[in-house]
């Protein structure tokens, strides 16, 4: 398995999208999919829950919660219930609006109780974690919700491209505020981070979305880590 830094994928994309190609269009449709498919699971074995399923959406201000937002839009439409909560006053506006037209709604995340989820998705900051990990707002509402992962009865949690906190080149941690992903739907190409502990151990099982990246990622296979090498198992 290769897997690139997170400056390999942007210059990846940066042709894309100079050419008008709708990258976050395409993650947000193979991030959609995968919801389908966990809400589809979930429901087959746990029939108390509504037949239609309940998504919470936790959102920063990039690019990784405009996808999740527009993902979030193609769920609405298919008759589930997304609440969002954003983590800044800043947040992708077409995404947003996009959501809202499809029947989402916006919640405060200081308030949610996760027991009402069926799916949490994280798209706080993706790939653009640094070392300085999670803070403020997101930092406050990602502590309360870790504070309500009880294992008896508690949501799936989908990372967005990364989970948030996680170091995309190294897979370092600021600190233990993470929500631990069960599913990672990354975009493109795998990141290095995800492969690497402790990071790893919060991906959950990782998922490799097509965007259409490989052409401009095969420039750096010369340069791209593989898992067999020095990378955890």
């Amino acid at each position: 398995m290769r897997a690139y830094t997170a400056a390999q994928i942007r210059a990846a994309e940066r042709p894309l999208l100079e050419a008008g190609v709708p990258l976050m269009q395409r993650a947000a449709g193979e991030l959609a999919a995968q919801m389908s498919a966990l809400l589809e699971g979930r429901h087959g074995a746990r029939s108390e829950w509504p037949a239609h399923g309940r998504v919470l959406l936790v959102v920063g201000s990039g690019n990784n919660g405009g996808d999740a937002l527009y993902a979030g839009a193609i769920m609405g439409r298919t008759g589930v219930d997304v609440d969002i909560a954003r983590t800044s006053d800043r947040v992708h506006t077409e995404g947003l609006a996009a959501a809202e037209r499809a029947g989402a709604r916006q919640v405060d995340g200081m308030s949610v109780d996760l027991a009402d989820y069926d799916l949490v998705v994280d798209a706080i900051l993706g790939t653009g974690t640094r070392s300085g990990g999670l803070r403020g707002k997101a930092r406050e509402i990602v502590e309360r919700m870790l504070s309500q992962l009880e294992p008896e009865r508690h949501p799936l949690v989908i990372a967005c491209d990364m989970p948030s906190g996680v170091d995309p080149d190294t897979g370092e941690l600021a600190d233990d505020v993470v929500l631990p992903a069960d599913v990672t739907v990354t975009f493109g190409g795998v990141k290095i981070g995800m492969l690497r502990e402790p990071g790893a151990s919060r991906c959950g099982h990782i998922v490799l979305a097509d965007v259409g990246l490989g052409r401009e990622l095969a420039r750096f296979d010369g340069e791209a880590h593989r898992h067999d090498d020095d990378l955890a198992p």
